[in-house]
Parts: C-alpha cells; structure tokens; sequence
C-alpha cells in the first residue's frame, strides 16, 4: 500500500491543543487487535454479545491528536467532477482526497479510526469497499457507517466519505 504522503511535501507545522476527558468505567472487551509501536489504535472487531462484521471493526481505540476530514466528493484537484455516473471512479477519487488531506494533517490512512459513508444507492457501496481496499488492509479496518441520502450537494454526486483519524502523540 502506498505511503499515505508518497509524492507529496512534508505537512505544514501545527497547533497542539490538548484536551483532557476522565475515563470511562467498565471492563475492556476481547478480542482486541493492537497495532504495535506505530500506532496508538486497538481494533475490536467483535465485542462480547455482537455479531462480527465482515467488512469493518465495531470499536477502534485510540490515544492521540484527533484528526477530522470533512466529507470529500469525487473533485479532482481543480474542483471537475471525475466519474460521471460510475461509481467505481467516483470512489478512487474520494478516496484519493481523503488520502491528501490526511496527509495535510500528518495523517495516513493506518490513522483512520472512522470512516462515513454518505451515498445516494446503497449499491455503490461493492465500488467503495474496492477503492478502501487499496488503501486500507483488512486487518486494520475503521470503524465504519453507511448512510443512504436522499441526495448530496449536486446530482452528480454519487457519494461522500468523511474520515476521522488519531495520530500517536
């Protein structure tokens, strides 16, 4: 899988800000999956009494610097809609822009905690797992939603995928 920053400049300097929260009680649940020294983030893939998933984990943990991506829409760099009416494109590129603006922030994907996604056909979601697919191993799957909409900002849209990620301190 490619670095998550291949071809790009390093990330601009940052704002620390640190905000403290008491823990919350209750036992820590098995399985779990930690991902060793590069990572903060421990993925529960199926906690006690919940049926596993195949194509996300239930619970992803984690200690560091939050990172929010706004929902990214299948615009190349200029602001031109890539993938008229094909999903498989449209999912390339939005996951192509998560992958830059993680970057921006210092992030990669193996930092993905939480990924949305919002499509207009719940169909399209074989093409986003396949784009994700070259991104993200199947060992270290975000958490994940899937919302079907009414409709996204243009017609042309066919899908939208927001991303929440937590960098090692």
């Amino acid at each position: 899988m490619p670095s998550a920053c291949a071809g790009q400049g390093s990330a601009p300097a940052r704002t620390r800000v640190t905000v403290r929260r008491g823990r919350a009680p209750g036992p820590v649940v098995r399985p779990m999956v930690h991902d060793g020294p590069m990572s903060d983030l421990t993925r529960i893939p199926a906690p006690d009494g919940v049926a596993p998933a195949a194509a996300y984990a239930h619970v992803v943990m984690g200690t560091g610097r939050f990172v929010a991506v706004s929902g990214q829409l299948p615009l190349d760099e200029h602001g031109a809609l890539v993938g008229a009416n094909d999903p498989a494109a449209q999912a390339r590129q939005v996951f192509e822009n998560l992958r830059r603006c993680l970057c921006a922030a210092g992030a990669g994907f193996e930092d993905v905690v939480k990924l949305t996604y919002f499509v207009t056909d719940m169909t399209h979601l074989p093409a986003i797992r396949e784009a994700r697919a070259a991104h993200i191993p199947a060992d270290r799957l975000p958490a994940s939603s899937a919302v079907q909409v009414a409709a996204l900002v243009a017609p042309e849209f066919l899908m939208e995928i927001e991303a929440y990620a937590v960098l090692p301190e």
